[in-house]
């Protein structure tokens, strides 16, 4: 295995060590006011999963914040890590059961796995939530309508 590899395997086992450990944290000890995001989103639009993944790792220390946890699932979807993405979006949701964000990223994550059904009752949740339309609703209807159809090739 390269060295990158290994750093970022070290890295994801990190962020699940403390994953576990925050869960578990007494209420008083970690903030769960809204952190600042901004340069893991930085990292995440410069299509920067593992940079993200580096930025949000801390945060984790002392945030137990939906937005932080469905950041972190995104990022490690987009790494390849689907196992550990699940358990992040199902912490941010088990946070607020209603963040349209990770409704719609664990929706698409459903669509990837071929677990449509999964995906539609987000999108369900997301139809209440935004009876007049939102952003997070349009992307899962596209990844749902898109869904066994093939990728279109990129040259």
């Amino acid at each position: 295995m390269s060295k990158s590899k290994n750093k970022f395997a070290a890295l994801v086992a990190g962020a699940s060590m403390l994953f576990a450990t925050t869960a578990f944290a007494v209420d008083n000890v970690i903030s769960k006011d809204a952190p600042d995001l901004t340069a893991p989103r930085a990292k995440i639009k410069a299509k920067d999963f593992k940079g993200a993944i580096a930025e949000l790792t801390p945060i984790l220390a002392t945030h137990q914040h939906a937005d932080v946890y469905n950041l972190m699932g995104f990022s490690l979807r987009k790494s390849g890590d689907i196992k550990q993405a699940a358990t992040f979006y199902s912490k941010a949701l088990d946070f607020d059961a209603n963040h349209k964000g990770a409704l719609e990223y664990q929706g698409e994550m459903f669509v990837e796995l071929g677990q449509v059904d999964k995906a539609k009752a987000n999108l369900a949740k997301l139809v209440t939530l935004c009876p007049s339309g939102c952003e997070e609703r349009e992307d899962l209807e596209k990844a749902i309508a898109g869904a066994g159809k093939p990728a279109a090739k990129t040259n």
